[in-house]
């Protein structure tokens, strides 16, 4: 364990690991029940816009009770949602009841419960270590995060649905349990220093007009909602370019799992390095190099169904995925006011996450009418017109908006 980060801090980590644990298992089986039901892309699309919804619909209200209620508390309930939805979803699995209507309700209430997890994890990090080691502490909890859900979790859970469904989402079942326990043991106090009194609305737009006014922070916001909504439209879609024997791919079940896992091997080795690399090249060439890495992503798949090359280019796509994360996370942590953190960050990442539902609808339309590399190669394009954001996102800005620190901008 690093020096300096505090045994509060480890708790919040392991917490965090179990859970993303859990929604690597559960995130992989859910393409591979759904094209159990239907091979729509549409339809396939339709999961992870669900998914992914809340956080366009609910962000700016949980990021506003983030900053009234105690974080951990709601972090801790949020897992005992999921424990409890994924649960049910067994019991209809076991009972023969299953279906796709039954999968999309689960997912809406388990995506429900991420939004208030997620927010309040990245919310009540700054209440646990320094502010100089922010970068540190965000770096090992992606990094965590990475092997857990993209790598293990997703790993296994391609074997589970193999085996059995019911196998598949009990796991992340009993890991959420053990994540709400974990942070159980997670001692302080963890409300805003100034929580508000005032109305819902009026805490809401307090949130939405810091963001709007900070130049920096709504620049990355915005391009970080288009890189998200590109890649959300690729991975909509893309268990129909993999799996199966009448796909571009042709891969098993099992060893979809493992191709994605692929992603968690570059982000475990990025977060070892995004620290020393920010301070070698600095952290404007990193996140340009990751706008470079996910438009590539597009055009590989458009050039060949190869797992020896597609396998490759999705190291690269997480290498690029944690260089963005770990810059990003750290620099709002730094600079947002704490009574404004959850809201400002529910705002960032409504505008971030709430596009990936609308990604994954285009996927699927643009892949029924353009067909799946025509989709692949729009991304693509999309991905690569986010070098525009740089000018505007430079090291000068960087500097004075941490120099101006927790102040309204």
């Amino acid at each position: 364990m690093s020096r300096g980060l505090g045994s509060r801090f480890w708790w919040l980590w392991c917490g965090s690991t179990l859970a993303n644990l859990a929604d690597g298992v559960y995130k992989v089986a859910l393409p591979l029940l759904a094209v159990q039901y239907t091979r729509s892309p549409l339809l396939i699309a339709l999961v992870s816009a669900v998914a992914f919804l809340p956080w366009l619909l609910l962000a700016l209200h949980v990021g506003a009770l983030l900053d009234r209620w105690d974080r951990r508390r709601i972090m801790v309930n949020a897992n005992v949602v999921r424990f409890l939805a994924t649960l049910a979803f067994v019991v209809l699995v076991v009972t023969g009841r299953d279906s796709l209507l039954a999968l999309l309700i689960v997912v809406a209430v388990v995506g429900v419960a991420e939004v208030f997890f997620d927010s309040g994890a990245q919310s009540t990090l700054p209440d646990l270590v320094d502010r100089d080691d922010l970068g540190r502490a965000n770096g090992r909890l992606f990094g965590a995060r990475e092997v857990a859900e993209s790598f293990a979790g997703r790993a296994v859970g391609g074997v589970l649905v193999a085996v059995s469904v019911a196998l598949a989402f009990a796991t992340p079942a009993v890991l959420y349990a053990g994540a709400a326990g974990v942070l159980l043991a997670l001692r302080g106090r963890f409300r805003a220093e100034r929580p508000s009194n005032g109305s819902m609305t009026r805490d809401i737009a307090d949130g939405v007009r810091y963001l709007w006014r900070h130049r920096l922070l709504r620049t990355l916001a915005l391009a970080t909602g288009v890189m998200n909504l590109s890649q959300s439209a690729v991975m909509s879609v893309f268990v129909l370019f993999a799996v199966g024997p009448d796909s571009a791919m042709g891969l098993p079940e099992y060893a979809y799992g493992w191709l994605l896992t692929a992603t968690a091997a570059g982000s475990a080795l990025a977060s070892l390095l995004v620290d020393p690399l920010q301070r070698l090249v600095g952290r404007v060439r990193l996140l340009v190099v990751t706008v470079a890495l996910s438009g590539g992503f597009g055009w590989v798949l458009v050039a060949t169904a190869s797992v020896w090359i597609v396998a490759p280019a999705f190291v690269l796509l997480g290498i690029g995925i944690m260089l963005w994360n770990v810059v990003v996370v750290t620099l709002r942590q730094r600079v947002i006011p704490d009574h404004l953190l959850g809201r400002v960050n529910s705002c960032y990442r409504m505008l971030a996450w709430g596009l990936m539902p609308v990604g994954a609808l285009l996927g699927g339309v643009v892949a029924e009418v353009a067909g799946l590399r025509g989709l692949f190669a729009l991304c693509g394009a999309l991905s690569l017109s986010l070098l525009m954001c740089f000018r505007v996102v430079t090291e000068r800005e960087i500097a004075r908006a941490e120099d101006v620190g927790p102040a309204s901008p």
